[in-house]
């Protein structure tokens, strides 16, 4: 599922990120890659706030929904 449709306060895992390889390196390098452990804290009109190893993420609503959860 879109990480922007995700539950609240559940640990989810990243299992497909879909944007250029360009913003992928950039994720990677704040930690956001495929097989991370991620959890939405909170979520406002889409625009996402998540945990991330042991700090926090801001994501818009067009970033959410092109990284993919389970």
């Amino acid at each position: 599922m879109p990480l922007v449709i995700a539950p609240l306060d559940t640990d989810l895992k990243i299992v497909r990120i879909l944007v250029d390889e360009k913003l992928k390196k950039h994720f990677a390098s704040l930690g956001l890659m495929t097989d991370s452990k991620i959890k939405v804290i909170s979520n406002i009109n889409g625009n996402l706030i998540i945990t991330l190893k042991e700090g926090r993420l801001a994501l818009d609503l067009d970033t959410a929904r092109k990284i993919i959860v389970c």
